[in-house]
C-alpha cells in the first residue's frame, strides 16, 4: 500500500523486475522526499492495478509520470497473486515485459541469454565513485565510515540522527584507506548480486574487526561480514522481499517484524553455530524457514542482520540496532 517509491529507489533492486502483491499502487503518486537513491533501480515494474488518481499533500507527480521521466517499464492488469504464487512454487528467474505481439521463441531466447544472478557483482557497479559526507545532526559523537553496495539513503540518515558523521566511500576502497581516517565504526550497506562475487571487500572488514574498529552490517553487508569470517553463502528458491517477515531475536526473546530485500543467505548449523565461522554467533533466525538472519562475533565488535533495520515506510522493530551499533562505538572509546 505504501513504500513502493522506496522499492523503485532501492539499489538492491538493481537490474530486476519487481512484482507487488497489494492490488492498487501509486494512490498517493510519488515525492522528492522519499527516495532511497537518486532515480530509479529496477528494470522493471509489475503491478495489479495503477491507480488513476494520486492523492496526498506530498506528491509532485504521479507513479506513471515518475517510470515514464526514468524509461522504467511497467504493467498493469496482471494477476499479480498468481505470478507471486508461481515464484514461490518455481523459485525466482529471469524474465522480461514485452509487448504482445512479440514472438514468443525469440522472447525466451533474448531472456536465457541475460546472466543468472549466481556469480554477478551488482554491487560495484551500484556504489559511489566518490567519497560524499552525511554530517551529523546537531553535536557530532562519532566518525563512521559507509561501505556504499548499494545504500539507501535512510541508513547513513539514521546514523546521522544519532550523532554520526558519516562518509561514504566507493565499494573498491582497500582496508588501509579505511584505517587512515581512523573511523570510529564501519557500516557495511546492503546491495544487489552474489556476495561471493564481492571478495574485496571480505579481507577489508576482516582488517577492520581485527584492529577492533565496531562493524555493523547489513543485506549484502551481513552476508559479506559471514563470508569473512569463514562462512558460506547461497542462493534462495525465491528470496525474501516484503515488509512484513517475522524474526526471532534469541538474545531478546523476542518477535520482529522486519523489512528484507535478497537472493542470498547464510548458510546456519545447529544451535548458534555457523558452520565455517566459529567466531560467529547466530542472534536472529527468520521463522519463516529458519534461516540465519543475525550475527555476533564471539570477539570482536562486529554485529549484522540480514534485514532492513532502517526500513521505509517501516516497521521500525529493528532500528534499536543502530543504537547497539553506537554502544560498540562508546564502548571502543572507552576502553
Amino acid at each position: 500500500m505504501t513504500g513502493y517509491q522506496e522499492v523503485l529507489t532501492d539499489p538492491s533492486y538493481t537490474g530486476q523486475l519487481v512484482t507487488m502483491t497489494y492490488p492498487l499502487i501509486g494512490n498517493y503518486g510519488v515525492n522528492d522526499e522519499d527516495c532511497e537513491s537518486p532515480v530509479p533501480q529496477v528494470a522493471g515494474f509489475v503491478v495489479r492495478e495503477a491507480s488513476r488518481v494520486r492523492s496526498n499533500w506530498r506528491s509532485t507527480g504521479s507513479l506513471d509520470e515518475y517510470l515514464r521521466a526514468h524509461a522504467i517499464t511497467g504493467i498493469s492488469e496482471i494477476d499479480t497473486r498468481a505470478l507471486t504464487r508461481h515464484l514461490r512454487s518455481e523459485g525466482a528467474m529471469r524474465g522480461a515485459i514485452a509487448p504482445a505481439g512479440t514472438e514468443v521463441d525469440e522472447l525466451r531466447s533474448r531472456i536465457l541469454a541475460q546472466p543468472k544472478m549466481e556469480g554477478l557483482d551488482l554491487a560495484c557497479g551500484v556504489s559511489t565513485d566518490e567519497r560524499y559526507v552525511v554530517p551529523a545532526v546537531g553535536e557530532e559523537r562519532f566518525h563512521v565510515l559507509a561501505y556504499d553496495f548499494g545504500v539507501k539513503a535512510h541508513s547513513p540518515k539514521l546514523l546521522a540522527e544519532r550523532g554520526c558523521r558519516v562518509t561514504v566511500i566507493p565499494a573498491d576502497t582497500k582496508a588501509d584507506e579505511i584505517l587512515a581516517a581512523k573511523p570510529d565504526g564501519l557500516f557495511v550497506s546492503n546491495g544487489p548480486g552474489d556476495p561471493a562475487a564481492v571478495q574485496a571487500a571480505e579481507k577489508a572488514i576482516l582488517a577492520l574487526a581485527e584492529a577492533d574498529v565496531p562493524v555493523f552490517g547489513i543485506c549484502l553487508g551481513h552476508q559479506l561480514i559471514c563470508r569473512a569470517f569463514g562462512a558460506q553463502t547461497y542462493k534462495l528458491p525465491f528470496g525474501h522481499h516484503g515488509g512484513n517477515h517475522p524474526v526471532r531475536n534469541l538474545d531478546r526473546e523476542a518477535v520482529e517484524i522486519t523489512s528484507q530485500n535478497h537472493g542470498f543467505a547464510v548458510e546456519s548449523g545447529e544451535g548458534d553455530q555457523i558452520p565455517g565461522a566459529p567466531g560467529l554467533r547466530l542472534t536472529h533466525v527468520n521463522l519463516y524457514d529458519g534461516t540465519a538472519e543475525g550475527v555476533k562475533h564471539r570477539d570482536f565488535p562486529v554485529i549484522s542482520v540480514q534485514y532492513h533495520p532502517e526500513a521505509a515506510p517501516g516497521p521500525h522493530d529493528s532500528r534499536y540496532l543502530f543504537d547497539e551499533f553506537l554502544l560498540l562505538m562508546e564502548e571502543r572509546r572507552g576502553s
